[in-house]
């Protein structure tokens, strides 16, 4: 910068830090231009100031706020100033010197008293409360509670609201310096929500008072202010009482907040607090709004079910009026003709907020509170409604049977018989709109009670929804009738579906021919999943059907039609994959035409098409394999660029007078994370999303094939590991891990990556496997925690001995944290379960969450599998750190799935590093064996089989235990339901270990008795592993003519010989190719040695049909 315009720019901070305040307020308004270059050269002068002087600076800005005319200066200073002294980056605080800190401070406060304007004394509250949440701390502003006190006190409402305003912030931030004002507080709240007459300074003290129970960690402290609930409701009831509905409307947004975090704090006085809410919700005179709050009030009481388990259920008869209140919301509801001319796709022409609120809230209700409460409820409700005259009533009973079947889903299926019959009734109801709700119910049955629904009522159900489809009168009926084919469909098997297949697939071609789009589209997607369930069954509708969907696609290429052609792909790619590669082949390659030359041209963001073309271009590849790699690079420039889509984000302070508006744009969606309200565009992150996927879906299919593109796509998907936006690019994100890593292997072993050796794939894996484990240790979800696990043990099996150490430490330290994480998750579930309410509709639903903490531990026992079975004895240093975590999953107070993942990494230990292992079995075989008779068949298998492993690799230190073992193995073969589906492995794995011990230990048990009982048990035939290894034993001891075996004058052998028949007519299920032909010789010696009479005995205890089949395989 040259001296002259230094000289200048130096004037001009000059001017505006001297005595004239004009030219200051001046540089303040600039800031709020709308021209953008005054703008930022305010921002620049301003920022220059700040660095500069900063105590000017502060002093300037608390001097216009306390004395400019004019409010917008006031106000802006107001926020500068609380942006300049909050802890943020451009925190000033520390800067300035003690006499300006102090003169702030009395500015603040005086200002406090003396400004007139409300939205400004507003602004003033949070300056003053963030200022002194930073500072209280450390006692840097004593005077500050004590002013506060002051002017609760005082007679002036607009001090009492003021000092409750930042009341309820400090609790906010630094509730717990508040505590020990905690008796004052009470009585000044008390005396405020009794006495003032100020609605404006009750609502402020419901604030303070609401924010102040959340901040108490103690239930003792939570109930000294159970004497202010009764005044804390009046306070809503005074203010609709005198016609003070949006005052009204504030009180009830802070009781659902109290609600949703401390709901045991209403406990004891829950009835008069429900039942005051349920009057509001009822009362007609009210505005909409309000008794949409009262009604979220009560909802967010039964959804809090981790805070307060079962309380609402104690409740039936708030349920019942609240039930009751929804259904007549949903009879809110006008027969608008743009429903009945189906041009548009406005389904929900003449629905009103009322019905969409009744809607959800039915829906959260009965997700809340579960089947065994909602449905005697229903069922009390609903006849009157499917009797009654009006059409209305009717259609409100259907949509509210199709609502709560998803949270009454197993109390439903126990009485399918009566739902279906009152659905399948309405489909004869005069009334278009209530066919059309019975057809909904249809479709929502069908995915919340399948596939129960299919397979009991298949015949009753889809002939109804095809006459439904004739009913050309109603476009809107015929396209539902088709939706609801492919709800119903989705959860089908092909047999159930093929014997309808013919009079479906005729009547949506019909429908694929009809003026009215809707319906086209309609019958599209109903016949892609009906293709997608009946699979190969599809085949002979293929060439009716595939010329009308090229023709939709080749011709629908106007911008209203975008829908139908992408639907129209959709369905393609679906029925090729259906029919098959030899089927699809010749009328692919046109349909790939078509999707090539339209991914050339430029299509709108919004266009649908792009996210089913994405979808469609990878189901033909899964189609036709190998076949599609020319197509590829056409593919993947663009999913790359979908896949790396930056989410659109807008964020604004969540206290923001310029709230996103969500109104107006469907794909908006917000969330609040603290202060900040964040807005996210949903279409953008599914498109990301289904980009994603199908790059796993390229991934895997191709294989090796893919190998061109892992180096563009590695550093797309890694860092999306943890893209914490949405859920399904982080899933799709981690599946593809394994599947780029095993590409990058098979391809250089296959010699095709490029001249790259093993050193491309280690680089590969040193990418891939630590940003796994660091988005693992970060991942909020436990399922996706699941998922992760598993595809860093696929990892790991691909990647081996690639790994190094310092991985593997990591990897270890990681399984720690999930253990630890997933403990404390238990232990919170176990304290939810002492609540007061808790009753069996909770313990289901903390059995179901712990079933998913189960898969967690399921995959870390997989883990440590794979290490072990990979570095074998270098690996017994870290599983010496982790067995204090591994021990307490023996515990009997453990799940059987806990234990069984327990034995089964001690099996694999025991396994793999034999000699090594030794030193453990002196902990572990005592576990073991106990085990062998555990209550749960998956643990008694695991435990037997681990009893194998150590008779085989033990040797000394295992023969003590002989005697102790070949007792449990009896037990588990002598059970009376041994051969039980459930208990079958747990026999097969025990006969096997039988013997293991027979083949490693015969000098310490008695063979004369043990080897004929072994032999009484083959052959096994259900563990398919452990019957190739025992009947490969059994070979050999014949072989070496094993006198034990054979027993005295050969006595055994028409056994042996029925077990080789029975093995040999089983393929090779039950033997190895090698084993079988050694079987083979056997019998043929046997034949020329063996007395013909001892021959024909032997021969004569065969069934008829071994002998036949031996015979054949004997001489062949």
């Amino acid at each position: 910068m040259d001296a002259e315009s230094t000289q200048v720019q130096q004037a001009q901070l000059a001017a505006i830090l001297g005595p004239d305040p004009a030219p200051f307020e001046t540089l303040i308004s600039h800031l709020m231009s709308s021209s953008n270059d005054q703008r930022s050269q305010a921002e620049s002068i301003f920022n220059l100031l700040k660095q500069n002087d900063p105590n000017s600076l502060a002093l300037k800005l608390a001097h216009l706020l306390s004395s400019s005319l004019h409010v917008e200066a006031r106000a802006m200073a107001t926020i500068l100033l609380r942006k300049q002294l909050t802890r943020d980056d451009s925190f000033i605080w520390p800067q300035l010197n003690e006499s300006t800190r102090s003169a702030i401070k009395n500015i603040l406060l005086s200002s406090i008293q003396n400004e007139e304007s409300k939205s400004i004394i507003k602004k003033l509250c949070d300056t003053i409360s963030e200022l002194a949440s930073s500072l209280l701390p450390d006692n840097q502003w004593p005077e500050i509670l004590p002013f506060m006190f002051q002017c609760v006190t005082s007679n002036s409402p607009k001090l009492q609201e003021s000092a409750f305003l930042m009341f309820s912030q400090l609790a906010q931030f630094i509730g717990e310096l508040l505590i020990p004002y905690i008796t004052d507080l009470h009585t000044v709240f008390l005396n405020v929500l009794n006495t003032s007459p100020s609605p404006d300074v009750k609502i402020a003290a419901l604030s303070a008072v609401i924010n102040f129970i959340q901040c108490l960690s103690s239930s003792n402290d939570r109930d000294r202010f159970q004497d202010l609930l009764p005044s804390m409701m009046r306070t809503l009831t005074e203010a609709l009482n005198s016609g003070q509905e949006a005052t009204a409307q504030e009180a009830l947004e802070l009781l659902i907040e109290l609600a949703g975090t401390e709901p045991r704090f209403l406990r004891r006085q829950i009835v008069d607090v429900v039942g005051s809410m349920l009057q509001i919700a009822e009362a007609e005179s009210l505005e909409e709004g309000t008794r949409h709050l009262a009604i979220e009030f009560v909802i967010t009481l039964a959804e809090a079910r981790e805070r307060a388990p079962g309380m609402m259920r104690k409740l039936p008869q708030f349920i019942s009026r609240l039930f009751a209140n929804l259904m007549k919301m949903l009879l809110d509801v006008e027969d608008d003709p743009a429903w009945h001319s189906a041009e548009a796709k406005d389904e929900d022409a003449g629905e009103t907020s009322n019905y969409s609120v009744g809607q959800e809230c039915l829906d959260r209700l009965s997700i809340a509170l579960g089947g065994n409460t909602i449905v005697p409820v229903a069922s009390e409700q609903l006849p009157a409604y499917l009797s009654a005259p009006e059409w209305q009533k009717h259609h409100a009973a259907l949509i509210a049977l199709a609502q709560i079947a998803e949270g009454c889903q197993k109390v439903m299926i126990k009485n399918l018989e009566q739902v279906v019959n009152m659905v399948l009734t309405s489909f004869q109801h005069p009334h278009p709109r209530v066919r059309w709700a019975a057809i909904n119910a249809i479709g929502q049955l069908s995915t919340d009670l399948g596939p129960d629904l299919q397979v009991q009522y298949h015949q009753r159900v889809l002939p109804a929804l095809a006459s439904a489809m004739d009913d050309f009168q109603n476009p809107r009926v015929q396209a539902h009738a088709a939706s609801a084919v492919l709800n119903f469909s989705e959860n089908c098997t092909p047999e159930l579906l093929t014997p309808y297949l013919d009079g479906i697939v005729h009547k949506l071609l019909l429908l694929l021919q009809n003026s009215k789009q809707m319906v086209q589209e309609g019958a599209l997607t109903a016949l892609a999943s009906v293709a997608d369930s009946s699979q190969e069954h599809f085949q002979k509708y293929y060439d009716a059907v595939m010329p009308y969907l090229k023709a939709i696609l080749v011709n629908a290429t106007d911008k209203s039609n975008r829908m139908l052609r992408a639907k129209a792909m959709e369905c393609i790619s679906l029925v090729g994959m259906a029919v098959g590669k030899e089927k699809f082949k010749e009328d692919a390659k046109q349909v790939m035409e078509v999707l090539m030359s339209l991914q050339g041209s430029q299509m709108e963001t919004d266009d649908p098409t792009t996210s089913y073309m994405l979808q469609a271009w990878a189901r033909l590849c899964k189609c036709l394999g190998q076949e599609f790699l020319p197509y590829m690079s056409v593919v993947m420039p663009p999913l790359l660029q979908s896949a790396q889509l930056k989410p659109d984000v807008t964020i604004t302070s969540a206290d923001s007078d310029n709230e996103i508006d969500e109104s107006d744009d469907e794909s908006m969606e917000t969330i609040t994370l603290g202060d900040k309200r964040i807005g996210i565009k949903t279409s953008v992150l599914e498109e990301k999303a289904t980009a994603c996927n199908m790059l796993c879906c390229y991934a895997d299919e191709l294989k090796e094939g893919f190998y061109p593109w892992i180096d563009q796509v590695a550093p797309t998907l890694v860092p999306l590991l943890k893209f914490y936006f949405h859920e399904e690019v982080r899933k799709a994100a981690v599946s593809a891990m394994p599947e780029l890593l095993r590409s990058a292997k098979l391809a250089v072993e296959k010699g095709i990556a490029q001249g790259r050796n093993e050193t491309y794939v280690k680089q590969l894996s040193d990418y891939i496997v630590p940003a796994l484990v660091e988005a693992l240790h970060k991942e909020p979800d436990t399922e996706i925690c699941a998922n992760m696990l598993d595809a860093l043990n696929e990892c790991l099996q691909i990647s081996g001995l690639l790994l190094d150490e310092s991985q593997v430490r990591s990897i270890v330290d990681e399984i720690k944290q999930v253990i630890t994480a997933s403990s404390s998750r238990k232990r919170e579930r176990a304290e939810r379960a002492k609540a007061e309410d808790f009753d069996a509709e909770e313990g289901e639903l903390l059995k179901e969450e712990n079933e998913q903490e189960e898969e967690v531990f399921d995959q870390v026992g997989e883990i440590l599998g794979t290490l072990i079975k990979t570095f074998k004895a270098s690996f017994l240093p870290f599983f010496d750190e982790l067995s204090s975590y591994l021990m307490p999953m023996w515990g009997k107070d453990k799940t059987a799935e806990e234990r069984r993942i327990a034995i089964c990494i001690f099996d694999d230990l025991a396994e793999q590093c034999r000699e090594a292992a030794l030193k453990y079995y002196d902990t572990y075989l005592p576990f073991l064996l106990e085990a062998c008779n555990d209550e749960s068949p998956d643990v008694r298998q695991a435990a037997v089989y681990g009893l194998g492993v150590c008779a085989e690799f033990g040797g000394s230190v295992f023969k003590p235990l002989v005697g102790e073992a070949l007792s449990r193995l009896n037990v588990v073969i002598r059970h009376p339901n041994a051969l039980q589906p459930d208990n079958v492995m747990a026999y097969d794995n025990a006969v096997s270990a039988l013997g293991k011990i027979c083949q490693f230990h015969r000098d310490s048990i008695d063979s004369a008795q043990v080897i004929p009982a072994w032999l009484n048990c083959l052959p096994i035939r259900s563990d398919l592993i452990e019957a190739k290894v025992v009947h490969d034993q059994l070979c050999s001891m014949v072989e070496r003519s094993d006198m034990e075996l054979l027993g005295p004058n050969n006595q055994y052998l028409p056994k042996i010989v029925s077990i080789f028949a029975e093995v040999l007519c089983a393929g090779k299920d039950l033997a190895t190719e090698q084993t079988a032909s050694r079987m083979v010789n056997l019998l043929r010696q046997l034949q020329q040695t063996l007395p013909p009479s001892t021959l024909a005995s032997t021969w004569s205890s065969l069934q008829p049909q071994q002998q036949l089949a031996l015979q054949s395989i004997l001489s062949s």
